[in-house]
């Protein structure tokens, strides 16, 4: 594949989600089913250490292998992938993308540092930081509203001449003012959405791709739809309204009794079960009970049947 650039990083790319034994261990074996799942998949490109990929709670030496299985399996199969250098600690996060170089991602995912806010200009440092060490991979920035400090449009504008190797964005979808701020400030960028809001952002002109929860539930179906986005609009549009009514009636309680995007997002695979992963998180964090897979199952065969005979 050719470098990733701005213009060319696009499509449904799938997370990778963590296997976590009952003893706390990462179960590899079942790492290594999934990945070569979403790439039987199809997908765009498969990232690790997302949200979801609990990039957050993982020893230096599980970083490591991780990323490694990652990118032995992607390289073989020519399957785009992006590694996750993200900590809260961005020493850390500099030390984790140094030693990923060798593993020639297409691109490395990153967060601004998350325990103490950086400033305008400590941002730009940390970023030309990671850049100068890129070996000339390019970075997508990851900022969520859940980040500890979320960027305004504008603030965009200043990575512009000042880290050029910043292809990419991944935010939340906001309003019409929002997105017309996004086409002034960020239009040199890739803008990355979450997947249930894919088909909407294409249509405002705004989003190149997703790194997708939806992905999570079914990624043969997900990257169905993003094909679909570009043949029939409006029927990727009504897809995706039964998807945020899957999300609003069957997810959003979840999230209001307080547990995490990564139990989401595991939860969510269950569901579609093309992932064969269990839904527990490491510890401290709270997971959905398996228990409740196959009544919310039902609910979702109804509500987005093309999830499950895709």
């Amino acid at each position: 594949m050719d470098k990733l650039t701005a213009k060319t990083l696009k499509g449904n790319w799938a997370t990778l989600l963590l296997p976590i034994l009952s003893d706390q261990s990462i179960d590899f074996t079942l790492l290594a089913d999934e990945i070569d799942g979403l790439i039987d998949a199809g997908v765009n490109g498969i990232y690790s250490n997302g949200t979801a990929g609990e990039f957050h709670n993982q020893t230096e030496a599980e970083f490591d292998r991780i990323n490694l299985l990652l990118a032995e399996k992607c390289r073989k199969s020519a399957m785009p992938f992006q590694i996750g250098c993200s900590h809260p600690s961005p020493i850390i996060s500099l030390e984790r993308l140094k030693r990923a170089v060798s593993l020639k991602p297409d691109a490395f995912q990153v967060i601004l540092p998350d325990w103490v806010i950086a400033t305008g200009c400590e941002q730009i440092d940390f970023l030309k930081g990671m850049e100068n060490h890129a070996n000339g991979i390019p970075l997508v920035l990851y900022n969520p509203p859940h980040a500890k400090l979320e960027l305004k449009p504008e603030d965009y504008l200043r990575f512009k001449t000042e880290i050029p190797s910043l292809i990419g964005i991944k935010v939340l979808s906001r309003d019409a003012e929002w997105t017309e701020k996004m086409k002034e400030y960020a239009s040199h960028l890739s803008v990355f959405v979450p997947g249930h809001f894919l088909a909407k952002g294409v249509q405002s002109g705004i989003a190149s791709g997703a790194y997708s929860n939806v992905a999570c539930i079914n990624p043969v179906a997900a990257q169905k739809c993003w094909e679909l986005m570009h043949s029939d609009l409006e029927e990727a549009l009504r897809i995706e309204g039964n998807i945020r009514k899957f999300f609003e009636t069957c997810i959003v309680p979840y999230q209001k009794q307080g547990f995490s995007n990564p139990a989401l997002d595991k939860f969510l695979a269950a569901v579609g079960g093309y992932i064969k992963i269990p839904t527990r998180l490491r510890w401290p964090y709270k997971w959905i009970s398996e228990d409740d897979v196959l009544s919310v199952r039902k609910q979702a065969q109804q509500l987005i049947p093309e999830f499950f005979n895709p």
